[in-house]
């Protein structure tokens, strides 16, 4: 399907597809061939903040990254945006198409989507990666790329159209990304301006984060029985380290990686050390004679 994919200039384009799975008209980009990898991107992003990587991990992957509902080109009903409800939504699109994750990777908010659908049995990933993942109740999350929409959570749509609205300055995004920690190029800092000018994906990410509670998941989280790559940036300014180390310690089977000099948007700020990283830990879903369980440092 064409209709609502985004614009020819927008990462990535030539492998979008929409995807229509009740409740949501899905934005999912795939490409590459091998087992599959999903791909989640963090509250306020789209899955454009990934596509820094994705060719590498489509050397050996077929890799699938989604829009969460709301968010970007994935049309979505207002409301559904808790986190139980967001994994069965993403559960429900995987199982329609038939894809196998065998790697989820989740970037902020959607670590903490990634470890629900391992938690739920919905998906049965083999490895889960977290990259500065937001895993508790935060305010960093909710402000990591709108501190000024943070102010405005109340689920009320006219917030929403009037800030999207308003002029984004390229100085203004690029104060909001570094206050994540990160420093990006223009064309990065562009595409975000872009983002927070769409009034409907502004509303979706007001909704998620309006919405969003970690509680139960971080009480679940010794339960998660897979291997989990943890990659944090040394300068995070959104989620602090001090999480990512507490969240290492509760997961039985992870194996946390600081990043130096790298703030939360970690793998486009850092390309290449994430791949590297990637490469390394996802060795054994290329080949199972590589299996090696990472152990906890």
């Amino acid at each position: 399907m064409t209709a609502g994919l985004p614009p020819e200039d927008w990462p990535g384009r030539a492998f979008s597809r929409i995807v229509p799975c009740a409740p949501h008209r899905w934005h999912v980009q795939i490409r590459g061939e091998g087992p599959d990898l999903l791909l989640l991107h963090g509250a306020g992003a789209s899955l454009h903040s990934f596509y820094k990587i994705v060719p590498e991990l489509a050397r050996d992957f077929r890799v699938i990254a989604v829009d969460l509902p709301g968010h970007a080109y994935t049309k979505s009903p207002r409301g559904r945006t808790r986190l139980p409800q967001v994994a069965a939504d993403i559960a429900a699109l995987v199982t329609q198409e038939g894809w196998q994750p065998k790697a989820i990777i989740g970037h902020s908010a959607g670590a903490a989507i990634a470890l629900q659908l391992q938690l739920d049995g919905s998906l049965s990933a083999d490895r889960l990666v977290v990259i500065n993942g937001a895993l508790e109740n935060f305010e960093g999350t909710a402000g990591w790329l709108f501190p000024i929409l943070a102010r405005a959570m109340a689920l009320n749509p006219l917030t929403a159209f009037m800030i999207a609205h308003a002029a984004v300055p390229i100085t203004q995004v690029r104060g909001i990304i570094k206050s994540a920690g990160s420093v990006l190029p223009e064309e990065d800092l562009q595409l975000y301006a872009r983002l927070i000018g769409n009034r409907r994906h502004v509303d979706g990410a007001l909704s998620m984060m309006a919405q969003w509670s970690l509680d139960a998941l971080g009480a679940a989280l010794p339960r998660v029985d897979v291997p989990v790559l943890m990659l944090h940036g040394e300068k995070d300014g959104a989620v602090p380290i001090k999480v990512a180390e507490r969240v290492a310690e509760a997961l039985p089977r992870a194996r946390l990686e600081i990043l130096p000099g790298v703030g939360h948007i970690a793998q486009e700020e850092a390309p290449e050390r994430v791949a590297e990283a990637l490469d390394r830990f996802l060795a054994p879903v290329r080949d199972p004679r590589n299996e090696t369980a990472p152990q906890k440092e």
